[in-house]
């Protein structure tokens, strides 16, 4: 049986903290318009900010869904599998926000993720999550999968790439500034890295 929780901390946050991947969800407010689930992953790309903020990494990719609808709406949950251990699973459901490289926030920010170098893989904003309902549940049904580890080809593809480059990647992607639905994506032209 599911049960709600006030806070991310003790157990809770010791199991979201070991998974390997978590998944996004998020929606437009057009009944109509495209759902988005993204798989989220790259080990030292999640944070737990404090006991109901968390933030991951936002990495260049083909769409920009999350970021789309977190900018009209705010709405998404994440959720966390077992897929070794005791069975379970947590949703966040909560508000998110994309924050850019030119934000004045985003020193601090990067500063959360200290086992990853972000610049091979494209990094194009922090999501920062503010949880306004968190809950477990069973998870019997999650099958039994191994970890063995990271994929390297993201880190590779995208390590070539400098700010312009990666600018100009981003524009010629169909759904990166606009979203599947025709709302704005990620903001273009693509600011710099902030010197670390």
């Amino acid at each position: 049986m599911g049960k709600s929780y006030e806070r991310i901390d003790g157990r809770l946050r010791t199991f979201i903290e070991a998974q390997h991947i978590f998944f996004t969800a998020t929606a437009p407010l057009d009944g109509d318009g495209t759902v988005n689930l993204s798989p989220k992953g790259l080990t030292g790309s999640f944070a737990v900010l404090d006991e109901r903020t968390v933030a991951y990494l936002d990495f260049a990719g083909s769409n920009a869904e999350t970021i789309a609808h977190l900018r009209e709406n705010g709405r998404i949950t994440l959720m966390w599998c077992a897929f070794d251990g005791p069975p379970n699973i947590v949703r966040v459901h909560g508000r998110g926000e994309p924050v850019f490289r030119d934000d004045p926030r985003w020193t601090q920010l990067i500063k959360q993720f200290p086992d990853i170098d972000p610049a091979p893989h494209g990094l194009r904003a922090i999501i920062v999550v503010t949880a306004e309902r968190i809950r477990d549940t069973c998870g019997y049904a999650v099958p039994f999968m191994t970890y063995d580890d990271d994929r390297p080809l993201h880190g590779s593809r995208f390590a070539r790439e400098t700010d312009e480059s990666l600018d100009e990647y981003f524009h010629k992607k169909e759904h990166v500034a606009t979203s599947i639905d025709g709302l704005p994506g990620l903001p273009l032209p693509l600011p710099s890295l902030p010197a670390s």
